[in-house]
């Protein structure tokens, strides 16, 4: 959403005439609300805390700030002057791409640290000179200790998703590096939820922040639908493979790695181009998903909490939490891949029985009051609110409504069997004119009729079979002598 009429336009910012340039080029006319919120006093050095949705401009909010005060630099050999640390490889190439235009048209250079890639060849461009790196915590502290990169000269420094960095067991690494900045630079931290970890890395490392907050505390989006799908355990992959056949692009969230490999998997059985996005993949494979997903090559991306703040894919309008997340912050930060910048979109997750409970818990917390509806697989709402393929009156959908048209099929044989005008229909023929089922089901398995009727007279395991051996005995006294018996020729086989 722009700024309001008593925002400030970035003209009106003491930004390098360089920057309002490419911010041309770019398109970007006028600030978010983040953005027109915390950049006076980001370029003016003080330190700020920012809390935004995802989704917000958060990253234009401090990368502006951050190149300005740069600009005019030179970094030395492994030593560079600003510094962004992120929770995720996703995260970290996001930022990267959205600051590099910028940072070009002010003659910095930038790194982009991570694990996965090589890190020789990220100790090389540092060993070049970077001004601005953006970095996770593990391959950061890798590279320091291995005199690759110090941080002593580091005059600005960004933490993005700081709560997430928390969540994930980062802090002792992040305190760790933040230790290692010089204590009179300038720090921000940006963050779509602050709460005590983030204010314990506050208190430490930031000097009487201002605060900036756009958004309430729950981190509600106005522009983005919620709904809970109230499904059984038999119907719920069923339900999923519709909504993933849709005409357009979907995340979808589980809860696990190989959960999220296992539903790839199946959806791709069923026709629907589907990858899986997790921490257990090498960097090349989560860029090739990605891309994939972007370009439109990929409908379906079955992701993990660990990609859920990384993922930036414009004018996504659905998100699916297969499996519902653990709590309200994962939620929001599920929900924030789609209604981005001001845009529409629709949150939906599938709920079984015993999760209801904890999902209404999870709802109040995250200050959002959700559609609730029962459905199964085969509902028409479901196409109407996720753009799920519409089920065909002939075409059974997976599941028990299969049964109840295997059972419409067969009483349609039959009767058209029974009123065929003139003709009486023969055990395993079927009446002239009205194809039977029998025959239908040995054509479309591409058996012959003899070969369908020894199926259909298969005995069932158990005493039909043993019955059946008695009464092949009788027949044939040489299976009673313990040698083998003849097989007997039917005469459709003849």
């Amino acid at each position: 959403m722009p700024a309001d009429r008593r925002s400030p336009a970035f003209a009106d910012l003491d930004l390098p005439p360089a920057l309002l340039k490419a911010l041309a080029r770019q398109g970007v006319t006028e600030p978010f609300p983040i953005q027109a919120a915390t950049l006076p006093d980001a370029l003016q050095g003080r330190d700020v805390l920012g809390r935004g949705r995802t989704g917000s401009g958060k990253t234009l909010a401090f990368g502006l700030a951050l190149l300005t005060r740069t600009a005019g630099r030179r970094a030395e050999s492994r030593r560079p002057l600003a510094l962004v640390l992120v929770p995720t490889r996703e995260l970290a190439q996001q930022v990267a791409d959205a600051l590099a235009p910028y940072a070009e048209a002010v003659r910095l250079r930038t790194a982009t640290v991570v694990g996965g890639l090589s890190l020789n060849r990220q100790a090389e461009a540092l060993r070049r000179g970077a001004e601005v790196v953006v970095a996770t915590p593990g391959r950061l502290t890798d590279l320091v200790e291995r005199g690759d990169c110090r941080l002593d000269r580091v005059a600005v420094t960004v933490l993005d998703e700081a709560d997430q960095m928390a969540d994930m067991g980062f802090l002792p690494q992040v305190t760790k590096l933040l230790d290692q900045v010089p204590s009179d630079g300038q720090r921000m931290l940006f963050s779509a939820t602050l709460d005590r970890d983030v204010d314990r890395l506050v208190r430490r490392f930031l000097d009487h922040p201002v605060t900036h907050s756009v958004d309430p505390p729950a981190g509600a989006v106005t522009t983005m639908e919620h709904h809970l799908l109230h499904v059984t355990e038999d119907d719920k992959h069923d339900t999923t493979a519709r909504i993933a056949a849709r005409d357009g692009r979907v995340i979808m969230f589980v809860g696990k790695k190989y959960a999220a490999d296992r539903l790839a998997r199946k959806l791709s059985a069923r026709g629907v181009q589907a990858a899986s996005l997790h921490g257990g993949k090498s960097q090349s494979q989560r860029n090739r998903a990605l891309e994939g997903f972007r370009s439109g090559t990929l409908t379906v991306l079955v992701a993990t909490n660990v990609a859920a703040r990384g993922i930036h894919v414009d004018d996504l309008d659905l998100v699916v939490n297969v499996d519902p997340p653990d709590d309200h912050k994962d939620y929001l930060h599920r929900g924030g891949r789609t209604a981005r910048a001001g845009r529409s979109g629709t949150v939906v997750t599938l709920v079984l029985p015993a999760q209801r409970r904890d999902m209404d818990r999870l709802m109040s917390a995250a200050g959002i009051t959700p559609r609730t509806t029962r459905v199964h697989s085969a509902d028409p709402w479901l196409a109407e609110l996720t753009g799920a393929p519409a089920t065909s009156a002939t075409t059974a959908p997976a599941g028990a409504p299969a049964k109840t048209a295997a059972r419409e099929n067969s009483a349609a044989g039959a009767t058209s069997r029974n009123t065929a005008p003139g003709k009486t229909a023969a055990r395993g023929k079927p009446a002239a004119g009205a194809p039977g089922e029998a025959a239908g089901s040995a054509k479309a398995s591409g058996e012959g009729p003899a070969k369908a009727s020894r199926r259909r007279r298969k005995p069932r395991r158990g005493r039909g079979t043993r019955d059946a051996v008695s009464e092949q005995t009788r027949h044939d006294p040489a299976a009673s002598r313990g040698r083998k018996p003849q097989r007997r020729v039917s005469s459709q086989n003849t």
